[in-house]
């Protein structure tokens, strides 16, 4: 690892090694999955309790809007013509 470091630094025009040296850092084996550390498991709660939220607040009220608008179509679209 600390060659592939040394390498990257060295040789620093090269574009080659500038894109890998990320990739050699992040990489992980296929086999084993990352266990999760506590402050993934604090992110991974905190973005599901956001996901709850924008329920609440945008998809419910746009669907409301969405149903009245329906009713209020068939309402218009049935109702008997006046009478004249």
């Amino acid at each position: 690892m600390n060659t592939l470091c040394r390498d990257t630094h060295d040789s620093g025009s090269s574009e080659h090694s500038k894109t890998n040296h990320h990739l050699v850092v992040m990489r992980q084996l296929k086999g084993k999955p990352k266990k999760e550390t506590s402050k993934d498991k604090k992110e991974r709660k905190q973005a599901m309790q956001e996901a709850r939220q924008q329920v609440a607040t945008v998809v419910l009220p746009t669907l409301a809007v969405v149903v009245l608008l329906i009713i209020l179509f068939v309402y218009v679209a049935t109702r008997p013509d006046a009478i004249e």
